[in-house]
């Protein structure tokens, strides 16, 4: 079969492998498509894993064939048979050790590992055409109803992350929350929340992503460079957040977030998923940063600088403490929405379809890894479809 291996740094390779033996209870799932997600990115990017692999990990297909002949292969919840249109989820938790029992899935030593292989170092695999689906990773598997195509099925796994991510907000109808940035994933953003019946600020730096914003839900739109300070935007009153999601890696949006939300709101890091270079690093003190304080007095809090490359990352540790703000961080899926995503996405209430615009062929797929790296104005969700 055809497949694309990782084969070092921006080093995308059409090649042809064997197709993935299954072993018994596990699936071999023909792909339709495969979308391209940025943790993926960043790994070819900055060969942060080694090679070789087929990345690939937001996929969806059907099942050619059973291991072992075994006619359906039972999960808890459903039976799966030969000519199924599934949906793949390549991470699973054990629900049972110290991170799951504390709703930390994606810190679950299980939930690590990938359960979904072309070949080579199980990676997700999307990018060929053929899949290995091993049985620990089954019961994130989930039927596409025949209303649906397999793209809504493929953007099951990010719409997940999506979620899980607003849950660890704790919001109330009426809040008012900012998501800065309005690629795909924003927008999803966007439309969830309004769904929630949260009241949205979106802000770009792209006119034209703004307008899609209006469309997903968005209350308020505002350029980012064009926000005011201390709570106001231009023209307008006091404007107090709630909450603020940066679906951008960017530090500055982070700092404007932290001014912008008020006492008691939470800024959620959505994007920031490359580590600094100084993150595996000791300072002289023995600690992986290093802090210098400011300031004092009752009222007055400390100002700690975190060293960070290339710039440094300037927080005002009394907006935590006096102002009960919280910075927290989301990543990855939650196993146990999979049956609240498929209804949110197959009822089409999150309608992805008008996220999706490029489809590349496989043959193709270093320029689709490229494009969504380096998005154009016209460009939101990119699939490849073997």
């Amino acid at each position: 079969m055809r497949a694309v291996v990782y084969r070092g740094v921006n080093d995308l390779r059409l090649e042809t492998v064997p197709v993935p033996r299954i072993g018994a209870h596990e699936l071999l799932v023909k792909v339709a498509v495969c979308g391209v997600c940025p943790t993926d990115i960043k790994k070819i990017q900055y060969g942060t894993v080694p090679p070789p692999r087929v990345f690939g990990h937001e996929t969806a297909g059907a099942i050619v064939k059973i291991g072992a002949g075994i006619p359906s292969p039972v999960t808890r919840h459903l039976s799966l048979k030969v000519g199924d249109r599934v949906a793949l989820h390549h991470h699973v938790p054990c629900l049972d050790c110290h991170f799951c029992r504390h709703h930390a899935f994606a810190q679950c030593a299980a939930y690590k590992r990938t359960g979904i292989t072309a070949g080579f170092e199980p990676a997700g695999g999307g990018y060929a055409e053929y899949v290995r689906v091993m049985p620990f990773v089954l019961p994130g598997v989930v039927k596409i109803p025949a209303k649906n195509s397999f793209e809504e099925g493929a953007m099951l796994e990010p719409v997940n992350t999506i979620l899980k991510a607003v849950r660890r907000l704790n919001l109330l109808p009426g809040d008012r929350a900012l998501v800065a940035g309005q690629g795909p994933v924003g927008l999803m953003f966007t439309k969830i929340l309004q769904l929630a019946r949260i009241r949205v600020l979106a802000t770009d730096l792209l006119e034209s992503r703004l307008r899609l914003a209006r469309k997903f839900g968005a209350k308020w739109i505002s350029l980012a460079h064009r926000m005011g300070e201390g709570g106001r935007r231009p023209g307008e009153g006091l404007f107090p957040l709630d909450a603020a999601i940066i679906a951008v890696p960017s530090d500055d949006a982070v700092q404007q977030a932290l001014r912008l939300v008020r006492g008691g709101g939470r800024v959620l890091l959505f994007a920031h998923t490359k580590r600094s270079e100084v993150g595996s690093q000791k300072s002289e003190v023995g600690n992986p940063f290093s802090l210098s304080a400011a300031g004092g007095g009752e009222g007055r809090g400390e100002v700690a600088t975190f060293s960070l490359h290339p710039s440094s990352f300037i927080l005002d540790l009394a907006s935590i403490c006096l102002d009960e703000k919280d910075l927290i961080g989301s990543y990855s899926s939650d196993f146990t929405l999979q049956a609240e995503v498929a209804r949110l996405v197959f009822s089409r209430r999150l309608d992805v379809r008008p996220l999706i615009t490029h489809r590349f062929p496989l043959a193709q797929t270093a320029a689709a890894v490229a494009l969504a790296a380096r998005p154009t104005e016209d460009s939101l969700k990119i699939i490849v479809a073997p």
